[in-house]
């Protein structure tokens, strides 16, 4: 507690837990984080609310559960393209179809928990609750991209959610970044000057540097 910044004492004091005051400061650098590489670096993801929540449901996976974290997301992604695909032949509305969806792959990640419980994986058979709960609501998304966008496009979002979630992580779990949180709090309103910074931001996108690096070498 000595080596808290005075409003980080005063909100534990007053009876907040210092993991939600903590995790309360991760969340705009964490959405500052997707802006960027939205807008600067080009990558799309699903949007920046999923990347951000996928990243806190990768951390309440902790401690040493981040691989299952990563299984959990994909089981979910893989359950519900096969899912929708086989859905597809009964031309059901849109929020049914969604229903049905949830409901296997919660029931397909309920026998992953078992099947890790039967194999004494610990560590994937307690996995909390919300997390897997976070992770199994993605699956809406990742249809409706499915939807629009067909099933590649969707499978690239996909990759660049927990791409980007991972990167969030790895930022997140810093001890030394969570140390300097705790201590300087102030910080996180340099990330409100950044996104305007962001939002102006005209240029090409580095990955469209890479896109198109054999038109900029013609010029």
């Amino acid at each position: 507690m000595e080596h808290y910044h005075p409003i980080i004492r005063f909100v534990v004091e007053g009876g907040v837990p210092i993991q939600t005051a903590v995790l309360l400061l991760m969340l705009p650098i964490v959405a500052t984080l997707v802006a960027f590489f939205r807008q600067i670096v080009g990558i799309k993801a699903f949007g920046i609310y999923t990347p951000s929540i996928v990243t806190f449901a990768l951390i309440a996976f902790d401690p040493n559960g981040l691989k299952y974290g990563i299984a959990i997301f994909a089981s979910v992604i893989f359950v519900g393209m096969i899912t929708r695909f086989i859905l597809r032949r009964f031309r059901l509305l849109y929020l049914p179809r969604v229903a049905i969806t949830l409901s296997v792959i919660s029931f397909s990640i309920l026998c992953l928990l078992v099947f890790g419980g039967y194999y004494h994986r610990t560590g994937l058979a307690a996995a909390p609750i919300f997390p897997i709960l976070i992770m199994i609501t993605i699956s809406e998304k990742f249809v409706a991209a499915q939807i629009e966008k067909g099933t590649k496009t969707a499978l690239i979002l996909a990759a660049e959610t927990l791409g980007i979630s991972l990167i969030g992580y790895a930022l997140l779990s810093w001890s030394a970044f969570i140390l300097f949180l705790v201590e300087y709090p102030w910080t996180i309103l340099f990330t409100i000057p950044l996104n305007v910074f962001i939002g102006k931001w005209t240029g090409l996108r580095l990955s469209e540097y890479v896109r198109f690096a054999r038109i900029i070498r013609q010029k």
